[in-house]
């Protein structure tokens, strides 16, 4: 019985404990911005993010709010809270243009997008924003170190798209529905010549064309692969078809 009732308190005290709340009305902004930064740095994000925003909510004009409102942005975006980082980082954005961290902040929010690409067989919405805030980086901040970085995932974003276009496009093949699938692969060639996709669009093309009896523009799509891609294993298919 004993046991039991010792059980018992324990659980009492834990959940009394649980229940109660920090005061932090008393704290200082450094304070509050010091206790999310080592939280942060023990990788505890929500915690972390609870504090940067109460620095923000208690001392929205000190010198603190500022930098929480891009920390509390980044333990949101490590937590894989992405719709509140991006929101957190479109408030700073847009009242604090000017700030030494203004190019982090853009570059920030083209990653909360960047790092929500789905795989190509899915919805490639996040792979439109990714690509935008990203270009938006590249253009506002080029000499930046952010730059670089957001060329390369920009690349890689429209490589997830043109998959998407090609995974449609292929079903459409199979399901002979010819003019769709043509749609899809014109859609590549047209939008996504950078990508690794291009080669096969192009074969597609060919594939297409011959098998609605489009020969001359099946003819013409060859062309292009072989005088572009001549070593490709795409082109010495189509060549092959055009036999």
């Amino acid at each position: 019985m004993k046991k039991i009732l010792m059980a018992l308190m324990c659980v009492y005290l834990v959940t009394a404990c649980a229940s109660k709340k920090e005061d932090t009305s008393m704290l200082s902004a450094e304070t509050l911005y010091t206790k999310g930064y080592r939280r942060l740095n023990k990788a505890n994000y929500e915690k972390a993010a609870e504090y940067f925003e109460k620095v923000e909510v208690e001392h929205p004009y000190s010198k603190w709010a500022v930098k929480a409102k891009l920390m509390g942005a980044y333990a949101y975006y490590k937590n894989a809270k992405y719709d509140d980082a991006i929101m957190a980082l479109e408030r700073f954005i847009k009242y604090h243009p000017g700030n030494k961290d203004i190019a982090y902040a853009y570059y920030l929010r083209g990653i909360c997008y960047y790092d929500q690409i789905n795989d190509a067989k899915k919805d490639q919405s996040a792979s439109k924003k990714a690509y935008a805030a990203l270009n938006e980086t590249v253009y506002l901040f080029p000499e930046t170190e952010y730059a670089k970085d957001a060329k390369a995932k920009m690349n890689l974003a429209l490589d997830h798209e043109a998959a998407q276009e090609m995974n449609v496009g292929r079903f459409y093949l199979r399901n002979k529905n010819y003019l769709s699938a043509l749609n899809r692969f014109d859609q590549v060639v047209q939008k996504y010549q950078t990508t690794v996709h291009i080669e096969e669009a192009l074969y597609r093309q060919v594939e297409v064309y011959q098998l609605i009896g489009l020969e001359n523009e099946a003819k013409r799509a060859a062309k292009i692969l072989n005088l572009n891609y001549p070593e490709s294993s795409w082109n010495k298919k189509a060549q092959k078809l055009l036999k």
